[in-house]
């Protein structure tokens, strides 16, 4: 669908099929980013990467970022995951009510361990994650659409600052972005000069530091973007998850019957199991279709005049991936594309089915397209594969009744739109132990884990 907004053309893509041949194949053509003035000019000074446009910088940081994130390099995280799922299954059991804050806290505190190194989280209000979720809440309202006019009128730039309040606190609020993304980022820089350091992007970046030609903020940039684009997408995406489990029943159920007879009740499961438990890994990939954080995605932007299907997309063309339509086509994903329903990645002896080459094996988009595809993807499939196995495997989840006894409706389709990232409802949701041994194992599981 193609759409002129004040002069700006948008391509909307509604399949899956398209957006693999435009985005994917034309990869020279559709790599870039529209002009985002506010939340990447102004705002991160032009080194948010995810914002970057395509160019010489953009390739350095994405080639630095996935040096360090490949599906072989994160295993040596897999101990961090662990450590955070049981801490997870724990914190659920003993303050249920609470549950959004602990998918919050897990996700800050695994990729923060991941990416700097930095020490568990045992609350979401530690002084450095409010400082970094405060930058994360600017980012995403200005990308809204029409939150700033001089993304409408960019000439409004010329402005001088003390005619222009939003230029001034854009500006002053880069200084202290900068400030704080810089000095987690030479923390643990200190922390290899005193021998004290453990695995983590950052470490991977300061150990290389002519590999990528970064500069140090450009490195500490690039970390604090990732830590932008994973945490609040994690959270959001087990907060989805969590509503379709107790809207679900017997899905939850299928999935601990097999936790059950591959795990047993003696132990937590570890990522050795992962092979053995096809079921939580297709509900994984059916949480992410089902409801992606980011329904339209990352926007692209076209460098040349291109044609499609005899249609003129012209140069300068801002391309958004619809992901909600793609992954509710019944004719991509059957009739029942609009349930949750992880038997759809599985075939008929239970094993799991490769992703078609549209979704480059993943069996849907939600990583995006191109050469802008997720390069954190390994880290989130592993945290939220091991979190949800963790958390079936100790728990109950369950609707919550109301004084008479019935179950309280639950809304599956309303969200939370917060700029860029669209959350569930709040909901309610009862969280019990799947059997009496289940507090003294998670205690002793991280005893074990405790590094």
């Amino acid at each position: 669908m193609y759409l002129n907004a004040l002069g700006q053309s948008i391509l909307v893509i509604n399949s899956l099929k398209s957006a693999a041949e435009l985005l994917d194949q034309r990869t020279s053509i559709y790599s870039s980013r529209p002009r985002l003035i506010m939340g990447h000019e102004v705002l991160a000074g032009g080194l948010f990467t995810a914002f970057l446009p395509y160019g010489d910088l953009w390739r350095r940081a994405r080639r630095a970022a996935h040096q360090g994130l490949t599906k072989l390099a994160v295993r040596k995280y897999d101990t961090i995951l662990r450590k955070e799922s049981v801490l997870l299954a724990s914190a659920l059991l003993k303050n249920p009510e609470a549950f959004k804050k602990h998918f919050e806290r897990s996700a800050a505190s695994s990729i923060m361990s991941i990416l700097y190194n930095y020490p568990t989280l045992e609350t979401e209000y530690d002084k450095t994650l409010k400082e970094i979720h405060s930058f994360i809440e600017r980012m995403s309202r200005a990308a809204a659409p029409g939150e700033y006019l001089v993304e409408l009128f960019p000439w409004m730039m010329y402005i001088p600052e003390r005619f222009a309040k939003w230029k001034y606190e854009g500006r002053r609020y880069f200084t202290q972005h900068t400030t704080m993304f810089e000095s987690l980022f030479n923390q643990v820089r200190d922390d290899i000069s005193n021998g004290s350091e453990r695995p983590s992007m950052s470490a991977t970046l300061i150990k290389n530091p002519d590999r990528n030609g970064l500069s140090n903020r450009e490195m500490a940039w690039l970390v604090g973007t990732l830590y932008s684009a994973g945490a609040e997408t994690t959270s959001t995406t087990m907060d989805w998850w969590a509503l379709a489990m107790i809207a679900n029943p017997e899905v939850q159920k299928h999935a601990q019957a097999e936790l059950d007879a591959v795990v047993g009740r003696s132990r937590a499961p570890t990522f050795s199991d992962a092979p053995h438990l096809p079921y939580i890994q297709a509900m994984v990939k059916e949480t992410l279709r089902w409801r992606p954080a980011l329904p339209l995605a990352l926007p692209h932007t076209t460098t040349e005049d291109d044609w499609y299907n005899g249609m003129f997309i012209p140069k300068g063309t801002m391309c958004l991936a619809n992901l909600w339509h793609c992954h509710h086509d019944p004719a991509y994903y059957g009739d029942d594309a609009a349930s949750f329903n992880p038997q759809r990645f599985l075939d008929a002896e239970g094993k799991l089915i490769p992703g078609s080459a549209e979704t480059r094996d993943e069996g849907h988009g939600t990583y995006g397209f191109g050469r802008r595809a997720c390069v954190g993807k390994h880290v989130a499939n592993e945290s939220l594969f091991i979190y949800m196995a963790t958390i079936l495997w100790a728990a109950k989840l369950e609707r919550v009744r109301d004084q008479h006894g019935y179950e309280v409706p639950l809304d599956m389709v309303a969200f939370v739109d917060t700029g860029m990232v669209f959350k569930p409802v709040p909901y309610s949701c009862q969280i019990t132990p799947r059997f009496p041994e289940v507090p003294s194992i998670l205690e002793e599981e991280k005893e074990n884990l405790k590094t």
